[in-house]
C-alpha cells in the first residue's frame, strides 16, 4: 500500500509540476492516482512524518509550487533538508537550488555548493551544473569551506516505527 500511494502522489506532483509521470504500477489503485491535491498530501505527510525520505521530498516539492498546501518556501526547504539529510540526491539538489536562491532560507553559497556537491557525488546530473554556476561566485575561502562541510558530511538514519 505505501508503494502504492508513493507512487500515485508522485504522479501527481509530477504532473502539477508539468513533468511525465511514469506509468505506474499495476498495484497502483486508481483511486490514488485520481485523488485530489488535498487528498495527496493528507496521504503523503504521514509517510514524510515517520521519516520516509522519497515522501519527504514529494512533500517539499508540493509545498514548493503550493499543491494541495499553500506555497511556502520555508516549509519546502524544512521537507527537502529532512531527505537530503538521508541522502536523496534529489533532495540535495533542490535545497542546494534553496540555498543558491535564497528562497526559504537567507541565500547562502557555502550551503548551496555543500548540497550540490552531495548530490552531484551520489549521481545527480544537476547538480554538477549547480555546484560550478554557485562555485563562480564564492571565494577561494568559501570553496573551501563547503568542500571541506561535504567531506565531513554523513546521512542521518531515520528510526523506523
Amino acid at each position: 500500500m505505501r508503494n502504492a500511494i508513493r507512487a500515485g502522489v508522485l504522479g501527481l506532483v509530477l504532473a502539477a509540476a508539468g513533468c511525465d509521470a511514469p506509468a505506474p504500477p499495476a498495484t497502483v489503485v486508481d483511486p490514488v492516482v485520481k485523488s485530489d491535491d488535498a487528498t495527496a498530501v493528507e496521504m503523503i505527510r504521514p509517510l514524510a512524518e515517520q521519516g520516509d525520505a522519497e515522501a519527504q521530498y514529494n512533500l517539499g516539492l508540493m509545498y514548493k509550487i503550493g499543491q494541495g498546501v499553500p506555497q511556502d518556501y520555508a516549509e519546502t526547504v524544512k521537507w527537502y533538508r529532512k531527505a537530503a539529510d538521508q541522502g536523496l540526491n534529489d533532495a540535495q539538489n533542490n535545497l542546494g537550488v534553496m540555498y543558491y536562491s535564497g528562497m526559504g532560507v537567507p541565500q547562502d553559497y557555502v550551503q548551496a555548493h555543500l548540497w550540490f556537491s552531495l548530490a552531484a557525488a551520489a549521481g545527480n546530473r544537476n547538480a554538477l551544473g549547480g555546484r560550478n554556476q554557485v562555485a563562480a561566485k564564492m571565494t577561494p575561502g568559501q570553496i573551501a569551506e563547503a568542500q571541506k562541510l561535504a567531506q565531513q558530511w554523513t546521512p542521518k538514519k531515520v528510526a523506523t516505527p
